[in-house]
């Protein structure tokens, strides 16, 4: 079915192998509220070896179809979406995966966000999405009844619903008071403007195999500016396919772990703290632990420490270069020249820095974005006793990192 005009937003699935889900995904597309000629679904093909391409010729005397392929080279989900995202007329991009069963006003409610034109973008409520197995019926059900059907059947089944619902009730599901609301920007059912899509790069196309390609560019979305808003509305039912969890997992991490070597950021820190100490279930612990780390922040927003650093010095008499970890907004002018100052609190660290010879990173000293032995002594000051209980293992084997000796006021030792 050719478009007669510009569509109002564009839907990108990528896929591979699997042209029976791929099937039941696109045809709840035909049964979209807001007329055909309106939207675009664009298939992303990751290399696919069965008849994915015949499914989606299927779909065009119903849809406003286009196809892109890629060579399979592994898991390459981020790049397929980029592809797709190229060939967008729309200027709403619209992301789920194959196997996302859509109900009827889907696609209505995500338009209904972007309605007065602000910069935002939506996360999608994913029934039946869960890291567990999910309920045997669902699939037997799915087979007969509509996805709003199967809703109105389990809705009261806690195993059904999105596994970050419960997260999600803490703060009425609203994200706008989350710490961290990027972090469930997830591509199962989620959306963006095109132009803010592009304007932040799209999908980094490095981090290969499962997740985090998706809230990777929530947290650069995020970073530019754009609200990320819930819309339980706009809502999928994920049908029960096999999924290789362990394996999931284990690419998770490794790409996880690339990401937060990008971000020089006191949360992609905590991030690395916590993969660096737990083997499972790290994304809802990191946006706790995440949250008293600015509850901390706050707390110690006035605590000046330039006399205790002050006093360090005169105690250890630096030869070279000094890190004062934890270094507020003031430090002595006895710190020596070209000294490193570190702190979790930015606007400090850059108060701190402002007219002086040294060089400032905003960080929690978890993760210190310098060469080893980079210093020939780091001070740890008083500003980081409400992180220590948690992360003081890892602060110090970090400080002994970078620096050659480190000196740490009383507050470790008692």
């Amino acid at each position: 079915m050719a478009g007669t005009g510009r569509p109002r937003v564009s839907v990108v699935i990528p896929t591979y192998n699997r042209r029976d889900l791929l099937i039941e995904t696109l045809g709840h597309f035909t049964r979209q509220s807001i007329p055909a000629d309106e939207f675009e679904v664009i298939v992303a093909d990751d290399g696919s070896t069965d008849d994915t391409k015949a499914v989606v010729d299927s779909f065009a005397d119903r849809l406003n179809m286009k196809y892109t392929f890629q060579e399979d080279q592994g898991f390459r989900a981020g790049t397929a979406r980029n592809a797709g995202a190229r060939l967008a007329d729309a200027p709403v991009l619209v992301f789920l995966d194959t196997g996302e069963m859509a109900g009827p006003d889907y696609l209505k409610h995500h338009l209904a966000v972007y309605a007065d034109g602000g910069r935002r973008a939506v996360v999608g409520y994913g029934y039946g999405y869960q890291y567990v197995e999910s309920l045997s019926t669902v699939r037997e059900i799915l087979d007969r009844m509509s996805p709003e059907e199967v809703i109105a059947h389990f809705k009261d089944d806690p195993t059904f619903l999105d596994v970050r619902h419960e997260e999600w009730a803490k703060t009425g599901f609203e994200l706008g008071g989350r710490p961290m609301p990027w972090l469930y920007y997830w591509s199962l059912n989620c959306s963006a403007r095109r132009d803010d899509f592009w304007a932040v790069g799209g999908f980094d196309e490095e981090l290969r195999g499962w997740g985090p390609e998706d809230f990777e560019l929530g947290y650069r979305l995020y970073r530019s500016g754009v609200e990320l808003v819930l819309s339980r509305d706009a809502w999928v039912v994920a049908a029960p396919h096999e999924r290789d969890w362990p394996r999931n997992y284990q690419e998770a991490m490794v790409n996880l772990q690339r990401m937060m070597r990008r971000y020089a950021d006191p949360v992609m820190e905590v991030g690395w703290g916590i993969t660096s100490t737990q083997t499972a279930g790290v994304l809802f612990p990191w946006e706790e632990e995440y949250h008293a780390l600015t509850v901390w922040r706050r707390k110690v927003q006035d605590l000046d420490v330039h006399d205790e650093i002050e006093q360090a010095l005169r105690q250890i008499q630096p030869v070279g270069r000094v890190a004062v970890l934890g270094s507020g907004g003031r430090v002595p002018d006895a710190l020596p020249a070209g000294s490193i100052l570190l702190d979790f609190d930015k606007q400090l660290a850059d108060q701190a820095a402002s007219g002086t010879p040294h060089s400032r990173y905003h960080t929690m000293g978890l993760h210190v974005p310098l060469a080893d032995q980079s210093a020939d002594t780091v001070i740890i000051t008083s500003r980081m006793a409400g992180l220590w209980d948690k992360w003081g293992e890892l602060v110090l084997a970090e400080a002994r990192r970078i620096g050659r000796t480190v000196h740490t006021v009383d507050f470790v030792h008692k």
